[in-house]
């Protein structure tokens, strides 16, 4: 029996910056378990620069930033274990794991931060029918042939999807001499980032086919094409518009999903939009010491967000162990609506609130000229001007301590999307 103050699950981007801000919260009984044989998570397989402009103020290649943490870990001497897989976790905060080294593995915490990321929504999820062949392959997976094993998957590809994911990987085969033919978004917009629609697609010049999907594969041994078609409003293929486009690679880049069957084993509840834990101001979830923060929260669309919101974990999680239980009562929901998917915190009680809170969320659609407004209970406070607001972009407010005691007796904070 292992018996650890903090237990990070997890060592990517959020898992790495949640382990330093509990080392330098002065608690050094901790442990990060990883599953796999190094640290750094998505981010070893991302080699395109974009990233640490707000953290560092500079622009980074994915393993580097990973280094910054990496090199931190070492320096503060946080123990972890790599090829340690997590087999099963529960409410009490035992932990089973299995590695090479020490077979079976029981752990006992006081306190569990959550950072497993997320995963990539398989073919399967989005029935694609016919022909089960080869070359159809996650944009994720793709990205890690071609940037970390050295392996193309083909020379001409279709990528459905416009995820961030997909439009990276739309440019990384054409410089490595593929011939993108499009890319198929269902959607009337994208559903990536404007920078990377811009640098990864128009710069090259692959076409951005909207409310478009794929709805045959040719091919027996290996892809040799796909059809497509436009799709109405109910996102249904409109007969007359199919178009045949040959190929030998289909990339799908259709979402992702956070990675949470551990947190099921524990009783943590989930959101039905989001997939990831239900957190409170502290990013603490409904059990008593385990927090959640990163990917397998929700969906973030900068690292540099990943990191400021596990710091955030490991400083709640640090003072869990120093304070014990917080106060849970006097709680605020906080209800997303009006063009509004969801809120992360779901919950907000002042009196754990120091000087501020970010609630961070995601619009429903595209909105122009509008405006984020936030009610406590009917009485508007915020009313935020927004040129253009859109789904891949995750947008913040910040309530401040000033502002949340001004409602006493508020039960219920509401953000919403306004024309005026």
């Amino acid at each position: 029996m292992q018996e650890y103050d903090v237990v990070i699950i997890g060592g990517g981007p959020a898992g790495l910056a949640a382990a330093i801000s509990v080392k330098e919260e002065g608690i050094d009984n901790i442990l990060i378990l990883e599953r796999e044989n190094e640290l750094g998570g998505i981010l070893n397989q991302c080699i395109h620069n974009g990233f640490g402009l707000h953290i560092f103020k500079e622009e980074l290649t994915g393993p580097e930033y990973a280094q910054r943490f990496i090199d931190k870990v070492e320096d503060l001497k946080i123990p972890y274990k790599l090829n340690t897989m997590v087999l099963d976790l529960n409410k009490d905060k035992w932990i089973t794991a299995v590695n090479e080294e020490e077979g079976i593995i029981e752990i006992k915490t006081k306190s569990i931060i959550l950072s497993m990321g997320c995963r990539e929504r398989p073919r399967g999820a989005i029935n694609i029918p016919r022909s089960r062949c080869a070359g159809i392959y996650t944009a994720g997976a793709a990205q890690k042939f071609v940037n970390v094993e050295g392996y193309m998957p083909g020379k001409e590809a279709v990528i459905l999807g416009s995820g961030d994911i997909g439009l990276i990987m739309a440019r990384r085969m054409t410089l490595e001499g593929a011939k993108v033919k499009a890319v198929v978004e269902l959607l009337p917009y994208s559903s990536g980032l404007k920078r990377n629609i811009v640098q990864c697609l128009d710069d090259f010049g692959i076409p951005l086919r909207l409310s478009h999907t794929v709805i045959d594969i040719k091919g027996r041994e290996r892809v040799e094409g796909v059809t497509i078609a436009a799709v109405g409003k109910d996102r249904k293929p409109i007969e007359g518009t199919e178009e045949y486009i040959p190929c030998d690679t289909l990339l799908l880049s259709v979402g992702l999903l956070p990675e949470n069957e551990l947190s099921k084993k524990a009783e943590v509840r989930l959101s039905y939009v989001t997939g990831g834990p239900i957190v409170d101001e502290s990013l603490e979830t409904n059990i008593d010491g385990i927090f959640a923060c990163g990917n397998v929260l929700h969906v973030h669309d900068l690292v540099d967000n990943v990191t400021l919101e596990s710091i955030n974990a490991g400083k709640n999680a640090a003072k869990y162990i120093r304070d014990g239980k917080r106060r849970r009562g006097n709680k605020i929901e906080v209800t997303a609506t009006s063009g509004v998917r969801y809120t992360v915190p779901k919950y907000i009680n002042p009196e754990n609130v120091e000087k501020s809170v970010d609630v961070r969320f995601r619009v429903r659609d595209v909105f122009k000229d509008s405006f984020i407004s936030v009610y406590f209970d009917k009485i508007r406070e915020m009313h935020i001007k927004k040129r253009i607001l859109t789904p891949g972009k995750m947008e913040t407010v910040k309530l401040t301590k000033e502002l949340l005691n001004k409602y006493t007796n508020c039960r219920d904070i509401t953000i919403k999307v306004q024309r005026e």
